[in-house]
């Protein structure tokens, strides 16, 4: 049983910028906002080596910089940092209460920001090279890989979409998928399969990146599954896009969440099935993903948060 629960009108799980954003918003309300930062502080950005489409940045900047700026304004507002992990809560009535191990906060409004995160291959080479020729989002790497010849691990939409978007700057992309077909859509699969800058390599599966010892990727070791033969093949870059998990494995059976596990919120306001409870960013979004739109939602949920407060006086 936790002792001396500390008691906050709001507090915000997640510290990516979802969670910082909604944590400036609330500190400027004089709401005084705690962020539990989680297990990943500063969320997926952390793992980014350049970001340069994030609007106010004109000649980019390292991901872990602008998450320590985005932290230092929310703490300048007046927003506390606590680092911890919350392995159980209860969102039965308010205040709620969450729990890390026998410490417990309570809260008269959460908003929940605890991301996403992509599903990788689980390789080594892959951790050490990630941002460094690793991705895990084309749409905020595809830059960096000019005529560059780029591989896709995947089969579904997402993997589709990532390769026919690094199109535009790669020399050539080729997809390599575990079956021997396709999961996407049938117009996806028209259109990737009759694209002249996409390849495809059947039934094989990534077992190794090469290029740690130098921090680049030079190619990969391709395993068939079915004749487990083993081939080299070069690349500058390799995209993982075998899909991403909403980390909201915590909330299930108490917030409304979707098949795969995003929380639902209702209409356009980051309102959940429980009243003083909102979400904002990856955890809820399964369609932009971006830090600029983790960003707006967690604005809009620290909006939500004062006029839920201001309403029960």
């Amino acid at each position: 049983m936790a002792s001396n629960p500390l008691r906050q009108k709001v507090i915000i799980l997640g510290s990516g910028p979802a969670g910082c954003t909604a944590a400036i918003y609330a500190a400027r309300a004089d709401l005084r906002p705690m962020v539990i930062e989680g297990v990943q502080p500063g969320g997926q950005l952390t793992m980014t080596t350049e970001v340069e489409n994030y609007p106010g940045f004109p000649d980019g900047i390292q991901g872990p910089a602008m998450m320590e700026l985005l932290k230092r304004q929310a703490v300048r507002f007046g927003t506390e940092f606590v680092q911890a992990h919350i392995d159980r809560v209860d969102l039965s009535r308010p205040p709620f209460r969450l729990h890390a191990g026998d410490r417990e906060w309570r809260c008269d409004a959460l908003i929940v920001a605890t991301g996403a995160s992509a599903k990788l291959l689980g390789l080594p080479s892959e951790t050490a090279l990630m941002g460094h020729g690793v991705s895990a989002c084309a749409t905020c790497d595809g830059f960096f890989f000019r005529d560059e010849h780029l591989i896709v691990v995947g089969g579904g939409d997402t993997a589709l979409e990532e390769a026919t978007f690094l199109t535009k700057f790669a020399a050539h992309v080729t997809v390599v998928h575990r079956r021997d077909s396709l999961r996407a859509s049938k117009a996806m699969q028209h259109r990737a399969l009759h694209h002249p800058k996409l390849s495809f390599i059947w039934e094989s599966v990534i077992e190794d990146i090469l290029g740690v010892e130098t921090r680049k990727v030079r190619g990969v070791i391709l395993r068939n599954t079915k004749t487990n033969d083993r081939t080299e093949q070069a690349c500058g870059g390799v995209f993982v896009a075998i899909g991403h998990q909403p980390n909201t494995a915590l909330f299930a059976g108490q917030l409304d969440r979707n098949a795969v596990g995003y929380i639902r919120h209702r209409g356009e306001s980051t309102v959940t099935n429980i009243p003083g409870v909102f979400v904002a960013g990856d955890a809820a979004d399964h369609v932009y993903r971006q830090a600029v739109t983790a960003a707006g939602t967690g604005c809009m949920a620290a909006i939500d948060v004062e006029r839920y407060l201001q309403a029960r006086g």
